[in-house]
Formats: C-alpha cells, sequence, structure tokens
C-alpha cells in the first residue's frame, strides 16, 4: 500500500519545495503541480508532491491517519505476534 501524505509547503527553491507536517521536514519535488506557493497544503509521495489541497482537508486527513495509527497501536498491544489473542 503506499500513502500521500498531506504537507505544508514552508519554502520554495525554483522546483523544489520544502515541507512540513507534525514536525517532520523534507524535500519534494514540485515539478508535477502548477502555481504552488509558501503556505498550501499538497500531498506528498515518493518525494513529490503531487496534489495541492485545502487546508481543511489536509487537517481531517492528518487526523485520520493519526487516528488510525492510535488504533493499530492498540491492537497491537492486545494480540500476539502470530496474531492471535494474548492469554
Amino acid at each position: 500500500m503506499c500513502l500521500g501524505i498531506p504537507m505544508q509547503i514552508v519554502e520554495i527553491d525554483g522546483d523544489v519545495g520544502y515541507v512540513e507536517s507534525g514536525g517532520v521536514k523534507r524535500k519534494v519535488g514540485l515539478m508535477l503541480l502548477d502555481d504552488v506557493k509558501v503556505g498550501d497544503w499538497v500531498i506528498v509521495h515518493a518525494g513529490f508532491a503531487i496534489e495541492k489541497i485545502k487546508p481543511e482537508e489536509a487537517l481531517e486527513t492528518l487526523r485520520l491517519i493519526a487516528e488510525g495509527v492510535k488504533t493499530l497501536t492498540l491492537e497491537a498491544g492486545t494480540k500476539s505476534p502470530d496474531r492471535g489473542e494474548r492469554s
């Protein structure tokens, strides 16, 4: 499975952008998008910004990802490595 993660553009240098989300900063290619600027939210996949999205959509997606991680973490704590229930 592949995930595209919402990140906010914090700096632009030609076709390269620097994005941040949750304290994580990344260098990404911007050549797949037109008309992006500092402050925009984009979906980042495989080192490229692949889609510009609305801030509300970005924040909701990040919330859902965090919720999913929390659920998986809780489930992992209740099951043994062989996927069976702990005794």
